[in-house]
């Protein structure tokens, strides 16, 4: 029952990243068409899209950490006996998860400076705090989920095959 629910939390953090790409097309693509057809642009177009971009990123970090479906060179791993592959794995995977950690306290620093600093939007005057802060959760997320997958990796190493196969054959 519990991994199910984990389970249910890692497609919630996938979702969201999801969600976030498709705000940030849709901000791309109606300020583009905005000017080009009718010469008008949106208030802030440029600094929503540039802190949407942000909150983008760290998600994306939340969503491809689990699944370990980030950019990796496996010249070494390929080459390696599955004893020798998962030590790889549990390695790599703790190292990521101490710089997300330290990342995840980095930026926490900068939603709290930007929140005292009260740094404001161009044309609206919004404040930029609150996107900081999503990102932030974004980044809080993907060091969750990476403690899950260490978790598994080192205490469920089937699970994590399991899922790994099942997400090639999607693919």
């Amino acid at each position: 029952m519990h991994r199910k629910h984990m389970d249910r939390f890692i497609d919630t953090i996938e979702l969201l990243a999801a969600i976030f790409v498709g705000i940030v097309a849709a901000d791309i693509f109606i300020s583009v068409m905005l000017r080009y057809f009718f010469a008008v642009s949106i208030p802030d177009s440029y600094d929503f899209g540039r802190l949407l971009l942000g909150i983008l990123i760290f998600w994306g970090i939340a969503a491809t950490s689990y699944r370990g479906t980030h950019i990796t060179v496996d010249l070494v791993w390929a080459n390696a006996s599955p004893r020798w592959q998962r030590v790889i794995d549990v390695f790599a995977t703790l190292v990521l998860l101490f710089v997300v950690t330290v990342q995840t306290i980095t930026l926490f620093d900068k939603v709290t400076s930007t929140y005292n600093d009260n740094v404001l939007t161009f044309d609206l005057r919004l404040p930029n705090w609150p996107f900081f802060a999503v990102a932030w959760l974004g980044d809080a997320a993907a060091v969750l989920l990476i403690a899950v997958r260490t978790y598994r990796l080192v205490f469920q190493p089937d699970a994590i095959a399991e899922e790994e196969a099942s997400t090639k054959s999607a693919e």
